[in-house]
């Protein structure tokens, strides 16, 4: 019985908790004294300055759920394994309602997992591969788009879309330019699909004020920005011909790029053709010719983020867990850890329990009161406007 009462006492850890109302001036705190215990049979918190109370669950994936907690995950752990959600409702006797709902639950909570931990602005990505996958869902034809950093095959960017244009391609990119750090040198290799260029421009640019005073900033391409095209050539179903070449940038800063991230000797998108196969095999909607394919764009969405979120923080890889020898790093590892992000091996259930701190309540601005301007001696007060009523004349008085 001591045992059980100092194992909850370690979990009821009030330093380590935030206060999640987004009314609260001490929101998304940590060790600021304002969170207390409120309960250990169900644990809860209470915030000091709002005074509102929260489950210790709050912001994960089991807030307000009544299943064991060992059950979710492993149903969470079989979908991001690629089981269908038809076997684990024979398997675990769970509605199929329910099963979906927890996949959507854990992929919006990997998707803030990956805005908080990877959409920071502060990887130097050196080498980028993009492509998308062709999905056949329900009654529709759904894309994916891709985005991986191929020195450490970190997961950075994805997007789902209906259409393959250039808003796909455009949002793409944009998800890319929030993880690179600001201005540095980069390759961006795609294949031959001809919206990828001028998105990839527009989303490496930056404001530049040329001339003082009033007028528009004008918008500057990234100097150390290269992007590769490979173009593929098919006839009768067989490749024929691969056309390689640098679309934006010099052909030899590419080739610095390429070396420095062993991303191979000549341009390429054999990473992100690799990661695609990865991505059919995990989501049990991307397999080909099956029964299982999903009828919402936003179950390839939820999906999406769960297997990426798994694959950088939870799976070691094998190219980066070999020796140092044959340029791994000696040890198991993660894409995360490969990138600095994290320095272990998530557990799922750290994945699912991560909690995401909301950002601080802004400081309102002072509304300053504005002082009535002082009349000169030589301005003349204006007369004051008079309404004239009907049937009534005013005379004007000067």
């Amino acid at each position: 019985m001591k045992k059980k009462s100092t194992d909850t006492i370690q979990e009821m850890d009030a330093r380590s908790q935030f206060c999640p109302n987004l009314e609260c001036k001490s929101r998304g705190q940590i060790g600021q004294g304002n969170i207390i215990s409120h309960g250990r049979k169900r644990p809860r918190y209470k915030c000091k300055t709002c005074g509102k109370t929260f489950s210790a669950n709050t912001g994960t994936v089991l807030e307000g759920l009544r299943k064991p907690t060992e059950l979710i995950v492993t149903v969470i752990l079989l979908l991001a394994y690629g089981c269908p959600i038809q076997a684990i409702v024979h398997a675990f006797g769970i509605d199929e309602r329910t099963v979906a709902d927890w996949r959507d639950r854990a992929g919006k909570h990997c998707e803030l997992v990956h805005k908080n931990q990877i959409e920071q602005e502060n990887l130097d990505l050196v080498h980028v591969q993009a492509d998308e996958i062709r999905v056949k869902a329900r009654g529709m034809v759904i894309w994916m788009g891709l985005a991986i950093m191929v020195s450490t095959r970190l997961w950075i960017a994805g997007k789902v879309s209906k259409t393959r244009d250039r808003h796909l391609t455009d949002r793409l990119m944009q998800k890319v330019r929030k993880c690179c750090k600001n201005l540095c040198s980069v390759l961006i290799c795609t294949d031959g699909f001809a919206a990828y260029p001028k998105s990839i421009i527009r989303a490496f640019r930056e404001k530049v004020k040329r001339t003082t005073g009033r007028g528009r900033c004008c918008l500057e391409i990234w100097p150390d920005l290269h992007i590769g095209t490979v173009i593929k050539r098919t006839v009768k179903m067989r490749l024929k011909e691969i056309i390689r070449q640098v679309t934006h940038g010099t052909i030899e800063q590419a080739q610095n790029l390429l070396m420095l991230s062993r991303g191979g000797n000549m341009l390429n998108t054999s990473y992100i053709e690799r990661f695609n196969g990865t991505m059919r095999e995990r989501l049990a909607s991307l397999t080909r010719k099956c029964r299982h394919a999903s009828a919402k764009i936003e179950a390839f969405h939820t999906g999406m983020y769960l297997i990426g979120c798994t694959y950088n923080f939870c799976f070691a890889h094998h190219e980066l867990s070999k020796s140092i020898a044959k340029g791994g790093f000696g040890r198991p590892c993660t894409p995360a850890m490969a990138s600095g992000i994290t320095n272990h091996i998530w557990s799922f259930l750290e994945l699912m329990t991560y909690k995401v701190a909301p950002p601080p309540l802004p400081i309102p601005k002072r509304k300053y009161r504005h002082r009535a301007k002082s009349l000169s001696p030589t301005s003349v007060p204006k007369k004051p406007s008079v309404r004239l009523r009907k049937g009534v004349l005013y005379a004007s008085t000067t």
